[in-house]
Order: C-alpha cells, then structure tokens, then sequence
C-alpha cells in the first residue's frame, strides 16, 4: 500500500503530526506547499491534514493552494483526514479545517475512511463532525498533546 500524507503547517505542530502519521503508515509526508496532482493521485490511501486558524480558517498554505486539490481526480480514491485545533481557545471551530477539506474531497467523489469518535473531546461546534463523529482524527496538539501517540496508532490501524 502506497501512502502520500500531505499537509500545511505555520508552526510546526500538523507537520510534526503529518511526519508521524506517515511514519506509522510507512507513506510520505508532503507539504502541500511542494505537492503536485500526482502526490494526490498515485498513491493507494491518500491522507490530508491542517490546522484551523482563527474563527474556523482553513490554514494559509492549504488556502494559496486548494486548486491542486480541485483539479486532482479523487473519484473512487480512498482519503483519509486528520485536523489539528484547540477546544479550549477555540470551542466553537475545533479543527473545522477538517471539516472544509472533507467537503473538497466528496465533492471531487473520493471515498472518505477514518472518522472517529468525538467522546473524549471539549468542544462546543465543529465543521468536522457529522452524524455525531469527526469526519477523521482530531487532535488537540494545545490540551490533549498526550494522548495523541494513542489516537494517531489506533486510527492508523483502521486505515491500513
């Protein structure tokens, strides 16, 4: 199984959690900075992940250049999502990013894997959820920065 994890990142914290996940998953980690059709289109599991900004943003990089995703053909591809946020500064958001790149995905007719529970969290509203469950994995990298080893190692385990 080939595994392309692409990511945008400003401080660190996704791309140190993009490196992990890719490392559990034996895939590349790619930032969406440098990542070209092919990074989101050869690949068996294809995995994205941002972190929300303010009010619910989708982050900077991701921003400047989600028409690589619109022009990638994701029909039938199987994609998994991680989000990174913080439920206490930002309840009302937490990893909405998530949320948004969900919405890029099914509309270009990928197959979305990986959602996962919302118990465990302190959240008041979230883009990410639906149906009662996160649309991939969160993590809270601010508050919950422990128990992110455990979440990325059982929800890499149901992907792979």
């Amino acid at each position: 199984m080939s595994v392309n994890v692409i990511f945008g990142s400003d401080g660190g914290a996704t791309k140190a959690v993009a490196s992990r996940i890719a490392k559990h998953t034996h895939g590349r980690a790619i930032d969406i900075k440098s990542a070209t059709a092919a990074d989101f289109e050869n690949c068996t599991l294809l995995i994205l992940g941002a972190p929300t900004y303010g009010a619910g943003d989708l982050q900077v990089d991701w921003e400047a250049n989600i028409d690589k995703l619109a022009k990638a053909s994701l029909a039938g591809k199987k994609v998994a999502l991680f989000g990174t946020g913080d439920q206490i500064g930002y309840p009302e958001s937490f990893v909405d990013a998530m949320g948004i790149l969900y919405e890029h995905v099914v509309e270009r007719g990928a197959i979305v894997v990986g959602f996962t529970d919302t118990a465990g969290y302190d959240y008041t509203a979230s883009k990410a959820e639906r149906d009662g469950r996160f649309v991939g994995l969160a993590l809270d990298q601010d508050t919950q920065s422990s128990k992110t080893e455990k979440r990325i190692t059982e929800w890499v385990s149901r992907l792979v």
